[in-house]
């Protein structure tokens, strides 16, 4: 027969050697060794990354007084099969624009509405209200217009190969329009092109 301490120190062995098998790890976004079939982390960050490279490239965003552009973040689509929020690319792309100095982005007004609706609310329902100091509210005609806005689209192509196998094309077009003349005067598009076995699903 075990004796009790036997028997305990078999069940916490066990119990530790599960505990290693299935416990959780961190993992780099950037560094997972592996390549999943639909859009992740480090797709967005190779896509922002070079659309910010281009744009900066582009010299679409040197004022010529040295002032920063006012950007206004327009539709960016999802064409793809997947449920994804697109933001994770805008966001990047703006975090990136506004360390470039070249760049501010306005929050008051988009493409789907205000981003912050802050803007437009504290206006709205605070001017001429007797509860508030009207002296530390919001005048009118402070708000910034944009100069620009910049507006997208992901699409996403599945292709059939040769045995057995698929091609997943994504692509992240992306436009920059001079809101004056409505001119695009900047324009681009990032493949991202993987293949894997035709029985994965794609989305």
């Amino acid at each position: 027969m075990f004796s009790i301490r036997l028997l305990t120190a078999i069940l916490l062995a066990c119990f530790l050697v599960d505990v290693h098998a299935s416990g959780t790890k961190r993992v780099d976004p950037r560094r997972t060794g592996t390549t999943a079939v639909g859009l992740e982390y480090a797709d967005f960050e190779e896509a922002a990354q070079n659309a910010v490279n281009s744009l900066l490239a582009s010299g679409a965003l040197d004022h010529p007084n040295g002032d920063r552009y006012v950007l206004m973040i327009s539709r960016v689509v999802n064409d793809t099969m997947q449920r994804i929020d697109t933001d994770q690319l805008v966001k990047k792309i703006r975090i990136e624009l506004l360390r470039s100095g070249k760049v501010v982005v306005t929050t008051a007004v988009g493409g789907a509405g205000p981003e912050d609706s802050a803007s437009v609310d504290v206006r709205r329902d605070l001017r001429g209200n007797e509860e508030f100091d009207q002296s530390r509210v919001q005048r009118r005609g402070t708000l910034v217009a944009p100069d620009y806005s910049l507006s997208g689209k992901i699409l996403q192509r599945n292709l059939t190969l040769d045995r057995g196998k698929q091609q997943i094309e994504y692509y992240f077009q992306l436009t920059l329009t001079d809101l004056e003349t409505g001119l695009a005067i900047w324009e681009d598009e990032y493949p991202i092109i993987k293949q894997t076995s035709a029985r994965r699903a794609a989305w």
